[in-house]
């Protein structure tokens, strides 16, 4: 059973990819506005703002790229509803039922789809990032431990992304979910310090997921203690997880039923 899961989770992600492959756009469209909101903070807002920030984080766009990781993530996928929606809306599902696959493959596919094509999104922004400055002394543990974190909140959100994509009734409607997702890291120490915000923004702030996800990126990357922020970032994104995951795979077999 699991071999067969297997095999096709692997044949229906080569067939994600190679759309992915045919229209690269779409991962370039992904990455251009967090490099675009990276240039802009660093090169306009950067001189006032980094007055406030940590001297341990050497540069401002030491301190905001952890942010901007999360974004593109957010960003990417919003592409992973929309060609789940493309798929039920094409009938391609009904003709996967009536092959002797299995049926959560068809599900694991779109998932790893996302995985692939974030994770290619990340490396060019962390390229970019260095193009501007970006510099850390992390060694190969912290960055295994950031690339751990940043694969299982990409596979938290994808998993989120999967709900709209089965149940939206318009193109616009299976992306537009992304939209708060992208906006949730100016709520967050993503760009400022939670201290120079007003008392309910900081209150919001200080207690809301991404604010400990990008803390604890953060703290990877510049090689300070990491503290509480690790484990109250994977409590929040495992959780977060399960209960997207548990939920998607309810509404789609309540669509193929």
């Amino acid at each position: 059973m699991m071999r067969h899961f297997l095999g096709d989770s692997a044949i229906l992600l080569g067939r994600s990819l190679r759309h992915i492959t045919r229209s690269p756009d779409t991962i370039i469209t992904t990455t251009i506005m967090p490099i675009a909101m990276m240039l802009m903070f660093v090169y306009v807002f950067g001189g006032a703002i980094k007055g406030a920030i940590p001297s341990g984080s050497q540069s401002y766009v030491n301190y905001l790229l952890p942010g901007i990781l999360l974004i593109t993530i957010a960003s990417g996928i919003s592409y992973t509803a929309y060609r789940l929606f493309m798929d039920m809306r094409s009938g391609v599902f009904e003709r996967f039922q009536s092959m002797p696959i299995a049926r959560s493959s068809v599900l694991w596919a779109h998932v790893l789809t996302s995985l692939v094509a974030n994770l290619i999104s990340l490396v060019v922004v962390v390229l970019v990032a260095l193009l501007m400055g970006f510099r850390s002394e992390a060694g190969v543990l912290a960055w295994l431990a950031v690339g751990g974190v940043l694969i299982l909140f990409t596979l938290a959100l994808t998993w989120i992304a999967v709900i709209p994509g089965l149940t939206a009734t318009s193109v616009d409607g299976a992306s537009a979910f992304a939209y708060p997702l992208i906006f949730l890291p100016f709520l967050s120490s993503a760009f400022v310090p939670t201290r120079t915000m007003p008392g309910p923004v900081r209150a919001f702030a200080d207690y809301q997921p991404v604010t400990s996800i990008v803390n604890a990126i953060r703290d990877l990357l510049t090689r300070r203690p990491v503290g509480s922020d690790i484990w109250i970032a994977l409590v929040w994104i495992v959780g977060i997880l399960l209960a997207a995951h548990i939920v998607a795979v309810i509404t789609y077999r309540r669509r193929i039923a």
